[in-house]
């Protein structure tokens, strides 16, 4: 897993450079703009309550469906607690500090 994202993030670093270097555009010639992010410590709470369900429940988000279809049924407490998960933040989102 590793091995995957870090070559993701290698691939990234160097297509945006070459973007950025070479003026790359669009396929209809449109102007690639690179906008700062703002940053939010709402990231980091995020992504230690999600890095930690997946540390707990040993199952990344996307082969739920595929852990479920071999028989590993109890991976359907991860699927309804992501779900829930994800309601439960579209229904505070507008709540939440910005």
């Amino acid at each position: 897993m590793y091995g995957v994202i870090g070559t993701a993030v290698v691939v990234g670093i160097i297509s945006v450079w070459l973007i950025k270097k070479f003026n790359i555009r669009t396929i209809h010639g449109e102007k690639i703009a690179f906008h700062p992010k703002k940053f939010n410590k709402g990231q980091i709470y995020g992504g230690l309550i999600f890095g930690l369900g997946w540390a707990l429940t040993g199952a990344c988000p996307g082969p739920l469906f595929a852990q479920i279809g071999t028989g590993a049924l109890v991976v359907a407490v991860v699927l309804l607690s992501a779900i829930a998960g994800t309601w439960t933040y579209g229904y505070f989102r507008e709540k939440l500090p910005h």
